[in-house]
């Protein structure tokens, strides 16, 4: 006697077992996805430095953003460490592009800076020697940077620009704007290029907002509303800690409409009062 072959699953059987299939792509899907984004937010942590400085009358700040876009980091950096003779360095600056390369760049360019930070006091140097460096390299890639040096001894600051947002600064008598220093172009592009400097001296308790584009420049969004809308909340979030101030200051990306990464470094200095923060501050402007 034939034993009779087995009944070919219905039409309910068949639609569950190919909805089982698609369950399971679907989960190792989500677990591939999970693990790419929580690998590259562990290289950007990486890239970040682990911890601010802390310095006597200066309190510092920082808060990043990544990209709502790809791997979900980008270029975005700040950096802030203590030099040899005693000064602070402030860094904050912006990689062209939203991948893991634009990291690895990104580490190139504040390891550079960090390094070239040692050998001169010029902030203005340092980016020329770190642009010479960078094209020596062969990237292929272009990055924003601004750099500050502060003596808290001289109260002396000194600030150069390569194609970046300037910076935004307010004061305990109410003051406050853009501080629209000149500039050279993104490092990475120009062999040989100088950047100039700002000199200034601080007078008086007050704070500095470094920012990268991603906070306040959109596509349908100018950076000049999102420069008065920085200036706005650091004026009235003076007394806060520069962390707070660093957390509000960053919101600010949600109005652009970007989904570029963002970053914000915040240096609040508890000086003597005079008449302005910014000792002769050519170029500034309150909006």
């Amino acid at each position: 006697m034939r034993e009779h072959d087995a009944d070919p699953p219905d039409n309910a059987q068949q639609l569950l077992l190919t909805l089982g299939r698609l369950v399971d792509q679907a989960l190792e899907r989500i677990e591939f996805q999970r693990a790419r984004v929580e690998l590259a937010m562990a290289l950007q942590r990486h890239m970040l430095p682990p911890e601010l400085p802390r310095l006597p009358g200066v309190r510092i700040g920082a808060r990043y953003a990544p990209s709502r876009d790809g791997l979900a980091v980008g270029g975005d950096w700040y950096d802030a460490f203590l030099m040899l003779d005693g000064s602070l360095g402030l860094a904050i600056g912006d990689v062209q592009g939203h991948d893991a390369e634009a990291v690895a760049f990104m580490g190139q360019v504040r390891t550079s800076l960090r390094a070239l930070a040692e050998a001169t006091s010029d902030p203005g140097e340092v980016l020329s020697r770190t642009n010479d460096l960078l094209i020596s390299m062969g990237f292929g890639l272009f990055a924003t940077c601004c750099f500050l040096r502060f003596d808290p001894g001289s109260r002396d600051l000194a600030v150069s620009r390569a194609g970046h947002v300037p910076m935004v600064w307010a004061a305990a008598g109410g003051h406050s704007g853009i501080a629209l220093d000149r500039g050279g172009p993104p490092l990475g592009i120009l062999p040989g290029e100088r950047y100039p400097v700002t000199h200034r001296r601080l007078t008086e308790a007050g704070v500095l907002v470094l920012i990268t584009d991603g906070v306040v420049e959109g596509p349908d969004y100018p950076m000049e509303s999102g420069l008065a809308e920085v200036v706005r909340l650091v004026r009235a979030g003076f007394d806060a800690d520069p962390d707070v101030l660093a957390s509000a200051v960053i919101k600010v990306a949600e109005l652009t409409g970007h989904r570029d990464d963002a970053a914000v470094l915040v240096a609040r200095y508890d000086g003597t009062p005079d008449e302005s923060l910014l000792a002769d501050p050519p170029g500034t402007s309150a909006p």
